[in-house]
C-alpha cells in the first residue's frame, strides 16, 4: 500500500500544489499515470475548476489527472486507475458523496491492492478510518462517519499550536483531548501545514520541516520529526 497524506495544499505567499509538487511527482515517478482526481470536497467553485487547478500543478511535474465527475461510470473509473487524487475543501461534503456514489468500497479495495493514493487536507482526513478529526463545519450530513480506514490512527490536518488572542474558544489540542478522551484506543496526529506522511507497506515517515504532534488518551502528546519512525501508527488491532 502506497499513501501520500499532505496537510494542505498551499502555504502563506506560494502557488496550489507549490510547495508539494517535487513529492508528489517523486511518488508517482516519471511515468504519466491514468490518475482519477476527486473533487467532490470543493464547494464554492465547481468541479471543472478544481480539476483545472490540480492539472495547472500537475503538468509542471510530467502528470495529468481526469475528475472522476467525468465519468458515467465512477466506480469503473476508479477501478482502472493507476493513481487516485483526493482534493481538500469540506470533507462532510467529500465523504456525503463518495458514499451515495459507492465509492467508499471500492477505492479502499483499489489502494490495498496497491494502487497509489494521494490526498490533501480532507483527502488526507478520508484515509483514517472515521471524518471525526476534520477541522470543517458539517454543512451536509454524510450516511455514516466511517470513511476509508486506509490507516488505523487519525489525522488532523492543518494542525495549529495558537491560541489567538482575543478569542475565547478552545484550541486545537484541547478538541483533541477530547476526541482521546471518549475515544481511548486511538491516535491521532496533529499533521501540521508544510508536512505530509508517506505510507510505503509497513512502514511510515514524516516528510517536511516541522514536527507531527501525537496523541493517545493516558500519554503526554508526542513530538516526532521527520527522523524519528512512525510505523508503530500502523499497528493494527
Amino acid at each position: 500500500m502506497r499513501l501520500l497524506l499532505i496537510s494542505n495544499s498551499t502555504n502563506p505567499g506560494e502557488g496550489y500544489l507549490e510547495y508539494p509538487k517535487d513529492r508528489i511527482k517523486e511518488f508517482l515517478g516519471d511515468k504519466a499515470n491514468n490518475a482519477i482526481f476527486i473533487p467532490y470536497a470543493a464547494v464554492t467553485f465547481s468541479f471543472d475548476e478544481y480539476e483545472e487547478r490540480v492539472n495547472a500543478r500537475f503538468a509542471e511535474i510530467g502528470h495529468h489527472v481526469t475528475g472522476i465527475h467525468r465519468f458515467i461510470n465512477p466506480v469503473e473509473a476508479i477501478e482502472n486507475a493507476d493513481a487516485i487524487v483526493v482534493g481538500g475543501g469540506n470533507t462532510w461534503q467529500l465523504v456525503k458523496m463518495l458514499q451515495e456514489k459507492g465509492l467508499m468500497k471500492v477505492i479502499r479495495k483499489k489502494v490495498k491492492k496497491g494502487t497509489p493514493y494521494i490526498g490533501w487536507s480532507a483527502g488526507s482526513n478520508i484515509a483514517c478510518p472515521t471524518l471525526r478529526t476534520t477541522n470543517d463545519m458539517p454543512i451536509v450530513e454524510p450516511l455514516k462517519f466511517k470513511t476509508l480506514k486506509l490507516v488505523p490512527f487519525q489525522i488532523n490536518p492543518h494542525y495549529l499550536d495558537d491560541h489567538p488572542a482575543n478569542h475565547g474558544g478552545e484550541t486545537r489540542e484541547v478538541r483533541i483531548r477530547e476526541f482521546i478522551e471518549v475515544n481511548r484506543d486511538i491516535y491521532v496526529v496533529g499533521l501540521r501545514e508544510s508536512t505530509m506522511l508517506l505510507v510505503e507497506d509497513d512502514g511510515m515517515e514524516l516528510i517536511g520541516p516541522r514536527k507531527a504532534r501525537i496523541f493517545k488518551y493516558g500519554q503526554e502528546p508526542m513530538e516526532l520529526s521527520n527522523e524519528d519512525d512512525f510505523s508503530f501508527l500502523l499497528q493494527r488491532k
